[in-house]
């Protein structure tokens, strides 16, 4: 980086102010001169007096060189504040570039004692097989085996290998690696289990990401391969990238379009991404290839009511009432039947929900509020009481409760 001079700094060693001039700076230098001079100084202090005024002669040749070619032969005080602006940035930028250089340093040798602690060792043990590829780690590639060390001892012994792949230096376990032979080619089947194998293992750490990176390797060794791309969905879902989990359980479809499976993943999917109805035409390939699925049958209903489908959605909750009635289901058959208008439906579906989960206070808030509606003041009251027992901070129950006693019919004692 070319130096930059700031005025400013050679300024102040001289004690002069601007503007000034040719003139002004030679009679700072001698004022300075008559205090720095290092046979004026104490015992002790002639070399710092000397670097002193070494330092303060540069600054006033730099300033009277300035003050030579500047208009006028005089310099202002607006060209000293943008010298003085472009030194401190110049200085900022080294600063970061130094402190960048800094951090790659310490990455370095982060990096090399993690991965290659014997790069300084000889080996215990020469290479038989130059090239290989680390097994838990397929997405490396091929690497080139530089020596085989050993640590421990007696029934403790470790045997590890140091191998030059693309990304550096790696030291693994020596029997996490398969020896390459150029001479015959890698199967393709080979490859994919390979890269599946260690996406399995990239799952079971929850390093989802880690996983997506080498199911797509292994998708590309076998792009027909159902597994391949039902764990390939499931990945880049728990990763997050919903786009991506469309595209792969859309190719998972395809090759399995007769199985519920892939099309139960996508609804679940598009869902998840906001485009209710893809996750509806999902859920109804869904109950076509597996009509006795009763949660099935209960997901198309919710999502038939998202779209405010209210007749279809009823058919279809009243379909997984029918197969296999959960608590779920019946209370969202009894929203759908309280959006058509009829109350008697609602109040019987609230009341079998009760049954099916009697310990679940939404229930019996929900079978409370359906009968409110009605002129059954006695039992709505009976089930609003049965929902505070179970949930006894439920505001919304306590001010339906008090409005229920405020409605009862009061009758008079007899004469």
């Amino acid at each position: 980086m070319p130096t930059v001079l700031d005025i400013e700094q050679s300024l102040l060693l001289l004690e002069l102010e601007a503007p000034f001039d040719k003139r002004d700076v030679q009679l700072a230098r001698r004022r300075q001169a008559k205090v720095w001079h290092p046979d004026l100084a104490p015992p002790g202090k002639q070399v710092a007096h000397e670097r002193h005024l070494k330092a303060i002669n540069e600054a006033a040749d730099q300033l009277e060189q300035i003050a030579e070619t500047s208009h006028g032969g005089r310099v202002t005080q607006n060209a000293v504040k943008v010298s003085a602006a472009a030194a401190r940035k110049a200085r900022e930028e080294e600063g970061r570039r130094a402190y960048e250089a800094e951090q790659r340093r310490q990455a370095a040798e982060a990096d090399q004692r993690e991965h290659d602690p014997f790069a300084a060792r000889t080996p215990d043990h020469s290479v038989v097989h130059r090239y290989a590829r680390c097994l838990s780690y397929p997405e490396w590639g091929v690497g080139e085996v530089t020596g085989i060390y050993f640590t421990g001892g007696g029934d403790d012994v470790q045997q590890w290998a140091r191998v030059r792949f693309q990304i550096g230096v790696r030291t693994v376990p020596a029997d996490s690696l398969q020896f390459v032979d150029f001479s015959r080619p890698d199967p393709g089947t080979e490859r994919m289990q390979r890269f599946v194998t260690a996406a399995q293992h990239a799952l079971a750490e929850g390093n989802f990401e880690l996983a997506a990176r080498r199911l797509i390797y292994a998708r590309d060794a076998d792009p027909k391969s159902p597994m391949v791309l039902r764990l390939l969905t499931l990945a880049f879902w728990q990763a997050g990238d919903l786009a991506a989990a469309g595209r792969s359980v859309r190719d998972w479809g395809r090759l399995e379009d007769a199985r519920p499976a892939p099309h139960r993943f996508a609804s679940r999917i598009y869902e998840e991404m906001g485009a209710v109805d893809l996750a509806a035409e999902a859920a109804v390939r869904v109950t076509k290839r597996a009509p006795q699925d009763a949660a099935a049958w209960e997901r198309l209903g919710r999502l038939r009511l998202r779209l405010l489908e209210r007749d279809a959605a009823r058919a279809a909750l009243e379909r997984a009432r029918e197969l296999g009635p959960s608590a779920e289901g019946l209370l969202d058959l009894a929203l759908a039947c309280q959006l058509g208008g009829d109350l008697g439906a609602e109040v019987t579906a609230c009341e079998q929900a009760t049954l099916v989960a009697g310990d679940s206070a939404v229930a019996w808030s929900r079978y409370a509020h359906a009968l409110a509606r009605t002129d059954r003041v006695s039992d709505a009251i009976a089930a609003a009481e049965q929902a505070l027992r179970l949930d006894g901070e439920d505001d919304e129950i306590e001010t339906l409760l008090e409005r229920l006693r405020a409605a009862v019919p009061r009758v008079l004692p007899a004469a």
